[in-house]
């Protein structure tokens, strides 16, 4: 067996791919995919005028539309049939599994297994019908409250706009189903991946053009490349970063002798709540500037002028308010995703334990011990990685989001899908000794 995992970590090369004919097939769908919803993403509402609707978005750019449009590849601001993207089908996700906790039901069918799951994937898709119902409702009446954007307003625009948008977001949903089966890597995020990325050499492009105008130096521009480097590198290290609690079993009575116990590893993440935080802060803090955006009025008070205006990016209320809410909900969603007790219930179930810890109530809370603890890092490290570009747009002025939630989202989705192509890379290599191996054995025994 060891000389079967030396040989196949030399042969384990780029060569690979020449024979890996499932996987290349996997890669052109998943390709093929993305590339049917970018054309979706320029293919415009019915009935809207979108040269009006452009200049309308341009004064509700920075506020959350400008989340959601960076999360729908631009289809938000060209007002696309795919304009609400994927956000309500992780919106819906999240919901159903915040309730996993405190319904009775949904949590039993969380713990049946592939059937349990069944049910709440079903769930969770009448939640992004009813998601996406409302809110494009509420985007029909928005446009037919603008100015010249909707051509012919009333009950057949909204009902077209209903439909035409909820039925992209339910296409969309299919399709990143079909590319987790079919194709390599999620679905759901590569199509998050995709949107975030496509807009990338485009602000690249307007940065070295401020750089040749003279309006951003080359000193900054290359110091802004290097930190965005350095930050890729760190949130490698620390997504990739693991606490890894000793599990041992117990020996036990195979037939006639006694099986010598084994020993493995429960892997705790340091950041388990993902991209999640950032995002729920971010929503929040912009819903205010938004919602005053879209108001029809037009003198604030005082005091609500300069709460927005303490409000915007780069002020120290933004950057405390952040700071606390992607701490806050760091913890909180681990606290969802990840339920000690649970861990330990099937620890005993299975006769592991932690060696030195009690099985049952003693190694859930010392689980949860370490667990809050290698949060408390997690939340730190997602802070600096989302405090940085806030920094670098007040202090130099760099006109597009280089870091925080995109950044995120790009490089764990980038090492979840290359961690895919490598398993299935070593599963045809393995495939491969394996029938060498019989072929040898074939002909010694002829």
């Amino acid at each position: 067996m060891a000389s079967a995992a030396e040989q196949l970590a030399a042969n384990l090369n780029f060569s690979a791919f020449a024979k890996a004919e499932d996987l290349k097939k996997r890669i052109w769908f998943t390709l093929g995919a993305l590339l049917v919803y970018r054309l979706g993403t320029y293919i415009p509402l019915p009935g809207i005028n979108p040269e009006a609707f452009a200049q309308a978005f341009q004064g509700q750019a920075g506020g959350i539309l400008g989340l959601f449009n960076m999360f729908s590849g631009g289809a938000v601001e060209r007002m696309a049939i795919f304009a609400l993207g994927i956000m309500p089908y992780i919106s819906a996700s999240i919901i159903i599994q915040l309730m996993t906790s405190v319904v009775p039901t949904l949590e039993q069918l969380k713990k049946e297994g592939e059937q349990g799951r069944k049910v709440i994937n079903q769930y969770t898709r009448y939640g992004t019908v009813l998601l996406g119902t409302l809110q494009a409702y509420g985007i029909a009446v928005g446009l037919e409250s603008a100015n010249n954007i909707a051509t012919d307003p009333g009950w057949f625009f909204r009902i077209s706009t209903v439909i035409t948008l909820v039925g992209g977001t339910m296409f969309l949903m299919w399709l990143g189903e079909q590319i987790t089966s079919r194709g390599i890597g999620n679905g759901i995020s590569l199509i998050i991946f995709a949107g975030i990325v496509a807009a990338l050499p485009g602000a690249l492009a307007g940065t070295l053009e401020l750089g040749r105008t003279g309006a951003l130096s080359t000193g900054i521009i290359i110091g802004v490349l290097v930190v965005a480097v350095l930050v890729i590198a760190f949130i490698v290290f620390i997504e990739r970063a693991q606490r890894r609690l000793l599990i041992q079993y117990p020996k036990r009575q195979v037939g006639s002798r006694m099986a010598q116990g084994n020993t493995s590893h429960l892997p705790l993440k340091l950041n388990t709540a993902g991209v999640i935080p950032p995002i729920f802060a971010s929503s929040l803090l912009l819903l205010p500037a938004t919602l005053a955006g879209f108001s029809n009025t037009t003198e604030l008070p005082g005091w609500a002028t300069a709460a927005l205006a303490s409000l915007g990016h780069g002020q120290p209320l933004y950057m405390l308010l952040y700071a606390a809410m992607i701490a806050f909900f760091a913890f909180f969603y681990t606290a969802i995703v990840f339920n000690p007790k649970d861990t330990a219930d099937n620890l005993k179930q299975h006769g592991g334990f932690i060696p030195g810890i009690r099985p049952g109530e003693r190694t859930a809370n010392y689980i949860d011990y370490v667990l809050t603890r290698i949060t408390v890092v997690g939340a730190i490290y997602l802070v600096i990685v989302c405090l940085l570009p806030e920094f670098l747009i007040a202090q130099t002025g760099v006109p597009f989001y280089l870091g925080g939630t995109s950044l995120l989202i790009v490089v764990s989705v980038t090492l979840d899908t290359v961690a895919q192509i490598q398993g299935h890379l070593i599963a045809q290599q393995y495939e491969g000794l394996i029938k060498k191996s019989k072929l040898q054995g074939g002909k010694r025994g002829r």
